[in-house]
C-alpha cells in the first residue's frame, strides 16, 4: 500500500505538524490524519487502520474509508509515500 522508508523519515509531531527532511517541507494534518500516519508507519495494513480510526473518532465505515482514501491521496500528491 506504501511506502515504508519514505514514512520512516518524516517527522511527525503530536500537534500535527510533518516535517520531510528529504524535501524541506512541512505539512500539517488534524488528529485523524496523525493517526493514520502512526498506523502507516506501523506497518499497519487498509483494513486495520480503518478499524482503529473507527474505534478511536466513532465515525462510520463510509466516512472512515473516504477520509483514509482522501489522506492517502493527499500524501500522494505531496510525494510523502
Amino acid at each position: 500500500m506504501m511506502d515504508r522508508d519514505k514514512l520512516s523519515v518524516l517527522a511527525i509531531s503530536d500537534s500535527g505538524f510533518i516535517f520531510d527532511p528529504v524535501t524541506g517541507h512541512s505539512y500539517t494534518a488534524n488528529a485523524t490524519g496523525l493517526k493514520i500516519l502512526e498506523l502507516l508507519k506501523a506497518g499497519k495494513e487498509e483494513d486495520e487502520i480503518k478499524s482503529a480510526i473507527m474505534d478511536e473518532f466513532e465515525a462510520s465505515d463510509d466516512e472512515v474509508t473516504v477520509d483514509i482514501q482522501d489522506f492517502v491521496e493527499n500524501l500522494k500528491k505531496y510525494f510523502l509515500v
